[in-house]
């Protein structure tokens, strides 16, 4: 089989178009919504570059090099469009973010319904370690897939589908195990005291992600939990604090451990409902160019309120929480919280692919920007998973949440 002039024209071709979207960097794009993805709302054209003929002629002769090297030994068929997106991912990973990504179309298909609150999965909650890359299960979605294959809260997620998945993006190894309706996905398990890695095979399907819970404890002391901010997660808090209200709520607990954030919109949404027309948080970019956000009506809750946050509380949770505590609305309780503080901006290309990387900076009210330092509560209490019936409700809670409620005995006193 003779096909080396193809196979030389096709790398050139891919790799010299990288070079010239690299040194001429013009796409139409639709830009998500997250805390982590900017709101820009229009598209933006940029002909601007940082690299220099001497760079571009280096970038060019060494493709020349690889291709003839390819051409020559290389044994097997080459997969084009594997090889095309391998490119593409190459430059958004040497950019020095690990947020950064490129997307295929049906991995950005896959994230973006997650933020729906509507997918097809296995009904698990994940969270990445930012320092060692490691995937632990942080939840399960109770009744789902995972749960009634036996996948735990502390499980490490190992691999999928036979792939080694440590240090992968996490939206990568999301869209690695969510998939069509009643197609299987094969995982591997670490966990506590176990000698051997679990495997399990478990069957995709339609998740509704209810994201916020809610419940009314002893003292008339409201807790509502709310484990993403996605899509549907605004019209759930809104719906939970009106029905605590509605029953006399004296003290309002938001659970915010293991939040990992979301949409930027969702966390304003519900600030919203929390405080009267104010600023809630601002960006800046790397020009220093400022974007304010603010709530849209003076409605508030006026009850005490504590937020629960831990090491994963990040992004949005802290958009939320920083707000809050700036305006004297609420104290924190955990430990202290994930600090992320940077701005990621997805853009859809016209392909319907997509690239996401860091884009500015955000700042709560007073303007402290926590990236890398986190919110340290105002009153640290470490988890034990020591658990305690409550003697009016008879409600099980953990040692987090009663010190909660010990804070509020102490406030009415």
């Amino acid at each position: 089989m003779n096909n080396k002039k193809e196979t030389l024209s096709y790398i050139k071709g891919v790799l010299m178009g990288v070079i010239v979207t690299v040194t001429c960097f013009v796409v139409l794009v639709t830009v998500g919504l997250y805390t982590g993805r900017l709101d820009l709302n229009s598209a933006i054209k940029t002909g601007s570059s940082q690299v220099t003929d001497e760079q571009a002629e280096k970038i060019k002769d060494k493709v020349n090099l690889l291709s003839a090297y390819i051409d020559k030994y290389y044994l097997n068929d080459i997969d084009y469009e594997k090889m095309a997106d391998s490119i593409y991912k190459g430059i958004l990973n040497g950019l020095d973010d690990k947020y950064a990504a490129y997307y295929t179309k049906d991995e950005y298909k896959d994230i973006s319904e997650k933020s729906s609150g509507v997918f097809c999965g296995i009904g698990a909650y994940m969270s990445q370690n930012s320092k060692t890359g490691v995937l632990t299960i942080i939840g399960v979605v109770s009744g789902g897939p995972a749960e009634k294959a036996g996948v735990k809260k502390g499980d490490i997620l190992v691999e999928v589908d036979g792939e080694n998945i440590e240090n992968k993006d996490i939206s990568y190894i999301v869209s690695k195990v969510k998939g069509k309706e009643g197609t299987s996905v094969e995982i591997a398990l670490q966990r506590k005291n176990a000698a051997q890695l679990l495997k399990m095979k478990i069957e995709r399907k339609v998740i509704r992600d209810n994201t916020v819970s809610h419940k009314m404890l002893d003292n008339n002391i409201g807790y509502i939990s709310v484990s993403g901010f996605e899509e549907v997660t605004e019209k759930q808090f809104i719906k939970a604090v009106d029905d605590l209200e509605n029953k006399g709520e004296k003290g309002l607990i938001i659970d915010l451990r293991d939040n990992g954030g979301g949409l930027l919109n969702t966390a304003i949404g519900m600030l919203d409902r929390l405080l009267p027309k104010e600023l809630v948080v601002y960006t800046k970019d790397k020009q220093g160019m400022a974007q304010e956000y603010y709530t849209k009506d003076k409605q508030e809750v006026n009850v005490p309120i504590v937020i629960l946050v831990n090491g994963n509380s990040a992004s949005a949770s802290e958009v939320f929480s920083g707000a809050l505590k700036d305006y004297g609305k609420a104290k924190l309780i955990g430990t202290k919280t994930f600090g992320k503080g940077i701005v990621q901006s997805s853009f859809e290309l016209q392909d319907k692919t997509a690239i996401k990387f860091t884009t500015s900076k955000y700042y709560t009210p007073k303007g402290n920007n926590i990236h890398g330092k986190g919110f340290e509560p105002d009153m640290k209490v470490e988890y034990t998973g020591k658990m305690t019936k409550l003697k009016e409700t008879g409600i099980k809670v953990d040692n987090q949440v009663e010190a909660a409620l010990d804070y509020f005995e102490n406030l009415f006193r």
